[in-house]
């Protein structure tokens, strides 16, 4: 299972990103083996507000519709067209073109307090 260790976790499975205020956030590898074949996205709204914890995105594959929660507050400033139209990259490539939205953090430090990659790695074994 690849965990990369620049990352940060939460408890559903989402990555983060963060690049200045700008955290680019989409599902692990463990996340999208569990449901196998994506073959849907659905994106979120740009400039919607978006608290930590809200459903702010939708994965649907073979086996299941998947809720992408917002794993920091802020505001959504970009979807990842390319995953749209190509939702297997969500399989293919979770940590590089997979990639879901990204969101302009309200707090930065809030991206700390998620877990790291050794914390997610004990969580999922």
């Amino acid at each position: 299972m690849n965990i990369p260790s620049d990352l940060r976790y939460n408890n559903s499975h989402e990555w983060v990103r963060l690049e200045g205020d700008v955290a680019t956030v989409g599902i692990t590898d463990h996340a999208q083996a569990e449901l196998t074949d994506v073959v849907f996205v659905e994106l979120p709204a740009v400039g919607r507000q978006v608290d930590m914890g809200d459903p702010t995105a939708v994965v649907e594959s073979v086996k299941a519709a998947s809720d992408i929660y917002a794993p920091i507050s802020g505001e959504i400033i970009e979807g990842n067209p390319e995953v749209e139209a190509d939702p297997a990259l969500v399989n293919t490539d979770p940590y590089g073109k997979g990639w879901i939205f990204k969101m302009r953090v309200k707090d930065a430090a809030a991206v700390e307090k998620l877990m790291d990659a050794a914390a997610y790695q004990a969580m999922i074994s």
